[in-house]
């Protein structure tokens, strides 16, 4: 690779950067300016130096770090399960139209219900705890990513399903060497779609079901009138879901798409 190649690729990723973190500047900038002038109270909106001062006190105590890494541990946990049982389901409804007829009304019956709505009924099922809020993460995951599945394998080239019946593969070929890879672009895209969903579900199922994660810190915050944690968590909670899309959700559904050919982009 050349040096100039390198250097072309450096600025274009610089440039990136900039554009991606000028938004938040501004609105940094605009907060800043704001609170002071319209001389807020700090029971309205915390200013941002109390803000920091709270992201130092529970960073220093460690209760940031514990909160945020339970968080992450449901949305992770939540999410694999989704995957596991979504895409053999997603993949059955794409090829099969019989299971695809019959699903159907009821999976978009259940897309408006998916995630928030199942809180209550998830703690009465399974009570005030982590397996709670894992279901409900699951539940949010889960229809985007079957939906996704099988769009994408209804849209696998029927010329080459034919080529492989034709040289006789069987099922578990089909599987893994035509579904799952034609289908691979879209089940990345509902997996991306699914973990958007899934913070939201989180958020809430932790505010009730459990008494650790950045959504019950937010609702003890509350309690207490503590406008700058609530602020912090909130800040906590977007940088979260902004790192694992950036640098884990997005390379994985480009490079899907780079392996496995054109995405086309659907949402669950």
């Amino acid at each position: 690779m050349s040096a100039v190649t390198t250097s072309a690729r450096t600025r274009r990723r610089a440039s990136n950067a900039a554009w991606f973190v000028s938004p938040f500047l501004v609105l940094l900038a605009i907060w800043l300016v704001a609170i002071p002038a319209g001389n807020v109270s700090e029971r309205t909106f915390p200013s941002v130096g109390s803000v920091v001062e709270a992201f130092a006190d529970t960073a220093g105590s460690g209760e940031l770090w514990k909160a945020a890494s339970a968080s992450l541990a449901r949305v992770l946990v939540g999410a694999a399960i989704a995957v596991v049982v979504g895409v053999p389901f997603g993949i059955l409804m794409g090829v099969s139209r019989g299971v695809s007829t019959f699903f159907s009304p009821l999976l978009r019956f259940s897309v408006a219900l998916a995630g928030i709505a199942w809180v209550p009924i998830a703690t009465l099922w399974l009570g005030y705890n982590n397996r709670a809020v894992v279901f409900i993460v699951f539940n949010a995951v889960f229809f985007a990513i079957v939906y996704n599945t099988m769009l994408g394998v209804r849209q696998i080239d029927t010329s080459l399903l034919r080529a492989a019946r034709s040289l006789g593969a069987g099922r578990s070929r089909m599987l893994w060497e035509i579904y799952l890879p034609g289908a691979a672009p879209s089940i990345a895209t509902g997996v991306r779609v699914g973990m958007g969903f899934a913070w939201r579900g989180l958020i809430a199922a932790e505010m009730i079901a459990t008494s650790t994660g950045l959504g019950y810190s937010l609702f003890l915050a509350r309690q207490y009138y503590e406008t700058e944690v609530i602020v912090l968590m909130m800040i906590t909670i977007g940088v979260l879901w902004l790192a694992m899309d950036r640098w884990m959700l997005r390379p994985l559904e480009r490079r899907t798409v780079e392996r496995w050919g054109e995405q086309s982009p659907v949402a669950g």
